[in-house]
């Protein structure tokens, strides 16, 4: 595809190291900064969405979160919210300087963690042009008892006693203590709930992007119930896309629905399917819709 042949790989500072993105070069001067969730890398995350997007003339700049992929940072994939929402505001910094981006043309996209890192990022920077939420985990505290409920008790009991191990060793300099990002009910993941498993046929079905690595320090659970990037949703001045999926089991229609409910300018678009229905059965018709959404709120100017 000709997108992935122009891409260039680009590096941008951010906080005491350097994230790690591909630039799409575009020609209409708008600009989709894009990443995934946890501990997903810009290529799962991106590939799909990104071509589409590029091919309609927009710019890309698809990063990896620091501490995973090809970015900076250590100790390697721990989730820190903080940092990550910083990467987000230093994306955006560094793609309103690329020569074929017009400043008012930057928008966001992000998927289930990433997001819900949109609400929070998007309310920060009112001048945005526009900001896509695709099944974004918006509210970890309501969905917390559903993912709880997914997983066994042994099961359970054994990733808390993990998750505590590790945070108390990270505070004794130990390396982070690794856990699958997710897996079938019964196993030690961070997450378990029935669409969690659709991961891989729908972000690397072909098996190309050997060097993921799917595994998050397990201190996250312990974090996890404090992460509500919804409640920033009043604050949010810029178009807002919301792409919820009815039978998503990982992040939960319903809590993203009520956050867009409050967002001034939002707009919801809602598909059959699970989690990662996006990625598949529903790609077709959630990336026209994304395009359509980009096309009414981006500025068009030609930069070729």
């Amino acid at each position: 595809m000709p997108a992935f042949e122009q891409r260039k790989a680009v590096r941008f500072a951010s906080g005491d190291t350097e994230c790690a993105a591909w630039h799409y070069p575009g020609s209409n001067g708008g600009c989709v900064i894009m990443a995934g969730g946890t501990a997903v890398t810009k290529e799962p995350a991106s590939d799909l969405f990104a071509a589409r997007f590029n091919d309609a003339g927009f710019a890309v700049l698809a990063f990896d979160h620091r501490r995973f992929g090809q970015s900076g940072g250590t100790p390697r994939q721990v989730v820190r919210f903080d940092e990550q929402v910083a990467d987000w505001h230093a994306a955006i910094a560094y793609a309103a300087g690329l020569p074929d981006v017009a400043p008012d043309g930057i928008a966001l996209w992000g998927f289930s963690l990433a997001g819900g890192h949109v609400f929070q990022v998007a309310a920060d920077h009112p001048r945005l042009a526009g900001a896509i939420a695709q099944t974004p985990l918006v509210d970890a505290r309501a969905v917390a008892p559903h993912a709880l409920h997914s997983m066994t008790a042994l099961a359970l009991l054994r990733l808390l006693g993990r998750s505590v191990a590790d945070a108390l060793g990270s505070l004794m300099g130990r390396p982070p203590l690794l856990v699958p990002t997710a897996g079938p009910r019964g196993t030690v993941a961070s997450l378990t709930t029935a669409d969690a498993v659709d991961c891989d046929r729908a972000l690397d079905p072909d098996r190309r992007h050997t060097d993921w690595e799917q595994t998050v320090a397990a201190r996250i659970a312990l974090q996890f119930g404090g992460y509500r990037p919804g409640r920033h949703a009043s604050r949010i001045r810029c178009p807002l896309l919301v792409v919820v999926c009815d039978q998503d089991q990982s992040a939960l229609p319903g809590p993203a629905l009520r956050a867009a409910q409050n967002a001034p300018r939002s707009e919801v678009v809602q598909l059959s399917g699970r989690h990662y229905a996006p990625f598949l059965e529903s790609h077709e018709q959630a990336v026209e819709a994304e395009i359509s959404f980009l096309q009414k709120h981006l500025p068009s100017r030609d930069h070729r």
